[in-house]
């Protein structure tokens, strides 16, 4: 009987947080880790794909890449990932953020297989001011506020403690989103 137990509290474990697998984007060739979260599989890498409009490399720098992904507006983060795949919304972070509240594992090497690993690609504002790098996660939602913005979800250093947040219009209403021309990072999470 123990052992059988046993087996079972392993099993749901198991099935709450796998361990990291591959996933390879066939419009690129790139290659993300994935990682599955109480049933949902998150790429646990920023998205790399180079649209034709609506993208940007961190300071226009081509080598910012392999660390940090690629930078997308709204518009065009709901339409950029591969096929499978989908933008998360406001509430799949909501989750996500809800799982990880008592856990060290958002920020983690790489290759550690239970790390959602935030990789910190700061920003493109409406301006196109680049900035927060090193300092910053920034992640769009595919949540519509309105014709200008839209919910996110952000990781910050600050004082070395993390803060996490995720925009909220219906809580508070002086909270909007941000402006859909922002450049922010992508995660996608697998079609169910």
């Amino acid at each position: 009987m123990k052992k059988t137990l046993s087996a079972l509290i392993l099993l749901m474990v198991f099935s709450s947080l796998s361990g990291q697998d591959k996933f390879i984007d066939e419009r690129d060739g790139n290659s993300y880790n994935t990682i599955t979260i109480d049933g949902v599989t998150w790429m646990s890498q920023n998205l790399k794909f180079k649209s034709r409009m609506g993208s940007s490399y961190y300071n226009d720098d081509k080598n910012n890449i392999a660390d940090y992904g690629l930078l997308y507006d709204w518009k065009t983060a709901v339409s950029v990932c591969p096929k499978g795949w989908h933008l998360p919304s406001e509430t799949d972070f909501r989750r996500l953020s809800n799982y990880f509240e008592q856990k060290e594992s958002w920020k983690k090497e790489a290759s550690d297989p239970n790390s959602f690993n935030i990789q910190f690609g700061g920003l493109q504002d409406y301006e196109g001011t680049f900035s927060e790098m090193d300092e910053s996660a920034y992640y769009w939602t595919s949540t519509d506020y309105n014709t200008t913005s839209a919910a996110y979800f952000s990781y910050l250093i600050i004082n070395d403690m993390p803060v996490i947040d995720i925009s909220r219009k219906e809580d508070i209403a002086d909270i909007h989103g941000t402006e859909k021309s922002n450049r922010y990072s992508v995660r996608c999470i697998k079609n169910p």
